[in-house]
């Protein structure tokens, strides 16, 4: 029987490569670009043209079919709405994690079924098992923990992952590019993308501005006592654990512990005050087991480059754990995703919410 593969390209090496990849498996396969935001310039970046042609050209020389799906409005609406509400929450959100959750494997793995293909592959650096005794399908880490991408990916559902392959899994992103340059990829030394792709310049409090149409106003720096010691350019852009860009001077560092949306205003202090043990996971996804009947030791990251600490979880109702850390950890922020491992297996995570 033959086997069929959607493969989402990017225009970025990774993509490009796990085409190839796909393609030597035997998958008859067709490559599709996502147009997530509006845009017509042709620089370097998400939805760019020189990003849809770079897809293009990697496709018609593995010689697959290429389609540019429109998504601008389910981004939109899934995407940018709860990257900006989140913030304007007070909270810090994580829009890769909402792009993977609510566009890729949800939208596009629609889509694929739509077009009567069998899987979904995308150039994730993350591996994907299925556990012989219990039949349940695994997430578990890149060899390359480098460039590991499970944590962003926490949110897949069984049925996703079913339908999911991560070809690039058991590659390391230097033999990616060799592959890239034996094919002819004109892509094959493309730098790999650091910004949130609709804020290209990194300033997303300019971008909430534009985008909602909204002023967020100055307020008041305070420290724990109430004392005022500056003035904030708008509460958005700011976020726990903050250091640099507050404009307020003092012999000693200190850093954002805590906003108050609704008095408008920015509380600092020492270090050692944004160290916790405990926090609130919500809307949570297990991966490895339906459950957790018991207390459960395991490895646990509370942000994409953080490495994984011990702590206790606990399952406190059918949609909420509670996690406590061995030792202290620095700025455990709301919005956020909580993961937990069990060594390179991911046992599932949820979304940090406030105490």
């Amino acid at each position: 029987m033959e086997r069929k593969a959607v493969i989402a390209m990017s225009g970025g090496v990774d993509s490009s490569v796990a085409a190839a990849l796909m393609r030597g498996e035997g998958y008859d396969c067709i490559g599709v670009t996502l147009k997530l935001i509006d845009t017509k310039r042709p620089e370097r970046g998400c939805c760019s043209l020189a990003d849809v042609n770079d897809a293009r050209q990697a496709a018609y020389k593995l010689g697959l079919p290429h389609y540019v799906l429109n998504f601008t409005e389910p981004f939109r609406d899934e995407v940018i709405r709860r990257f900006v509400e989140i913030y304007e929450a007070g909270q810090t959100p994580n829009p890769c994690i909402d792009c993977n959750r609510y566009i890729k494997f949800e939208r596009l793995l629609y889509r694929t079924r739509e077009f009567d293909f069998d899987m979904l592959a995308t150039g994730h650096y993350a591996r994907i098992e299925q556990d012989r005794g219990s039949g349940r399908f695994l997430l578990k880490k890149a060899l390359d923990r480098k460039k590991d991408q499970s944590y962003v990916l926490y949110c897949l559902t069984q049925e996703q992952l079913q339908r999911t392959c991560f070809p690039l899994g058991g590659k390391t992103k230097a033999q990616v590019r060799e592959i890239a340059a034996e094919l002819g990829f004109v892509n094959a030394e493309k730098p790999d993308s650091q910004d949130i792709c609709f804020v290209p310049d990194g300033d997303y409090g300019s971008f909430m501005e534009r985008w909602t149409g909204k002023t967020y106003p100055a307020g008041n720096i305070v420290d724990r006592t109430g004392k005022v010691l500056g003035r904030h350019r708008g509460i958005v852009r700011y976020t726990i654990g903050q250091r640099r860009g507050l404009g307020v001077a003092g012999n000693k560092p200190v850093y954002v512990s805590s906003k108050d949306m609704a008095a408008n205003t920015l509380t600092l202090g020492p270090e050692a005050e944004l160290y916790s043990k405990t926090f609130t996971v919500a809307d949570i996804n297990l991966i490895a087991l339906e459950r957790l009947e018991r207390p459960l030791r395991a490895r646990v990251k509370t942000r994409y480059l953080q490495a994984e600490q011990w702590a206790t979880v606990e399952q406190t109702g059918e949609d909420s754990l509670r996690v406590e850390f061995d030792e202290a950890q620095r700025a455990i922020t709301p919005g956020q995703a909580a993961v937990m491992y069990d060594g390179d297996l991911v046992l599932g995570g949820g979304t940090i919410r406030p105490e």
